[in-house]
């Protein structure tokens, strides 16, 4: 199976457009945003080996043929403790309800969880009419007939209208997938332009590529204690872009743990997200970051506006 899945639009005459919305749920770490990247043929969404680290919903555009097919990455649903994990589940539930078709993601070597269940106890309710289809993820870390067992233990929990096994690292499936869901989202107008890939203002991608790298550098709990602002972007007149970041953490140790010893860790972090920016934009970067201190960020309204996420009350 090809790892490229995607295929420019074409102009054909005699075949109506369709555009829809594709949410992907499923627990953290199932691979949403290694499959979201994948169908788009870009990287828009954060990838690590943490749990959790998509906060907003995201959206990446998929051109199939004469299909738009815009795929919403959404926060894995899991029990929320805090205020942050009760907005992005939030967010996940609502990327469900608002798409046209929902696809779970089901990681094929940890089978029906219980976090899987109470996922799909929800779908029955949430779901309503709309479609709801199974992807098993990570297929190559278990036999094949473990992968039957799964497939028939899954659909006898659930009405799915379709089961495909994939995985989403190394393509396998995934042109599959995106065939069907090409040719069952509703006709339509394109709701993007064609050559748009993601539903985010850059400003949001440039922070998300900064707190990725931070992530991928940070242990244990310091990213979910972080998050990342773009507060300035200036355009200048050699085509160049300036932009200015403030990562903001909730503890004085922290601080110096994203800082490191002479501040080798936030230069490294500064320069693996700069390069990712340069070759996602085209063109030259000027990145520049600052470490705040802001420890009640976590409560803070305009914080979750900045992320793109409603700030929730209650438990």
């Amino acid at each position: 199976m090809t790892d490229d899945v995607t295929t420019p639009g074409t102009d054909v005459p005699d075949t109506p457009t369709r555009a829809g919305f594709v949410a992907l749920i499923g627990e953290p770490n199932a691979g949403k945003s290694t499959l979201l990247n994948r169908m788009v043929g870009a990287k828009v969404s954060i990838v690590t080996h943490k749990v959790q680290t998509t906060r907003a919903r995201i959206r990446g555009i998929a051109m199939h043929g004469a299909s738009q097919v815009v795929f919403v990455d959404t926060p894995g649903i899991f029990r929320p403790r805090r205020r942050l994990d009760r907005s992005m589940v939030a967010a996940a539930w609502g990327g469900a309800a608002d798409a046209d078709i929902v696809v779970l993601l089901v990681e094929a070597h940890r089978g029906l969880t219980d976090g899987v269940q109470a996922i799909l106890d929800n779908l029955r309710e949430k779901s309503g009419d709309t479609p709801v289809a199974l992807a098993i993820n990570k297929i190559d870390r278990v036999k094949a007939e473990e992968l039957l067992a799964l497939t028939q233990q899954l659909n006898g929990a659930f009405p799915f209208v379709r089961t495909f096994m994939i995985s989403a690292e190394r393509g396998h499936g995934t042109a599959d997938l995106l065939d069907w869901l090409a040719q069952a989202v509703p006709e339509s107008p394109w709701l993007y332009p064609e050559d748009q890939i993601a539903d985010l203002p850059m400003r949001m991608i440039a922070a998300e590529i900064t707190r990725e790298k931070l992530t991928l550098r940070l242990h244990e709990e310091i990213p979910y204690q972080l998050t990342v602002e773009t507060e300035r972007w200036e355009e200048k007149a050699d085509g160049s872009a300036r932009i200015d970041q403030i990562v903001y953490v909730t503890r004085p140790g922290h601080k110096g743990i994203v800082l490191g010893k002479g501040g080798e860790t936030i230069k490294a972090v500064g320069q693996q997200a700069r390069a990712e920016l340069i070759e996602f934009m085209g063109r030259p970067v000027h990145l520049f970051l600052q470490v705040k201190l802001r420890e009640n960020w976590l409560d803070e309204k305009e914080r979750y506006t900045e992320m793109g996420l409603d700030y929730r009350d209650g438990d």
